[in-house]
């Protein structure tokens, strides 16, 4: 008898070959960070579950409430919508990135002097998407502002 099949593992027990990791570079709220992610990282999943950066919320993982909305190079993007890869030598600018250490941002303070929270859990997403706007000189008026891809809370 052969002893070498009696004391492999069977096929499904083996051991999986070993995933992939792809070396990142982007900066975060000023900060460079050196990375190494697999292929199929989220933006959205490295800033939560690698980095902690947890103001960035994971509303319907679909790109259609906003509630991941963070900046890359000054832009609005759907953070769940993006591979963290696709992002290599950006700026990323989340909620955590818009105060100056205890100094509100000015949209911060307004969405607090205006009630502007609903329920809180998308006002991140919302702050970094006004801010987005802005950026992207589509918020010239305060009417332009409110009708510039508006979304609803999926709250």
């Amino acid at each position: 008898m052969d002893t070498r099949l009696a004391t492999s593992p069977p096929a499904s027990r083996q051991a999986a070959p070993p995933v992939p990791l792809y070396p990142l570079s982007l900066g975060i709220n000023g900060q460079r960070h050196h990375l190494y992610v697999e292929a199929w990282v989220s933006l959205l999943d490295l800033l939560r579950e690698r980095l902690g950066l947890t103001g960035t919320k994971k509303g319907c993982d679909h790109g259609q409430c906003g509630a991941c909305t963070v900046l890359v190079d000054g832009k609005r993007i759907n953070s769940c919508l993006t591979l963290a890869l696709m992002q290599e030598g950006r700026d990323v600018t989340t909620i955590e990135g818009m105060a100056d250490g205890a100094q509100l941002h000015p949209l911060q303070q307004a969405f607090i002097a205006h009630d502007a929270f609903q329920c809180g859990y998308c006002t991140p997403g919302q702050l970094c998407s006004a801010m987005g706007l802005i950026n992207e000189g589509q918020a010239h008026t305060p009417t332009r502002g409110r009708h510039t891809r508006g979304r609803k809370c999926a709250s």
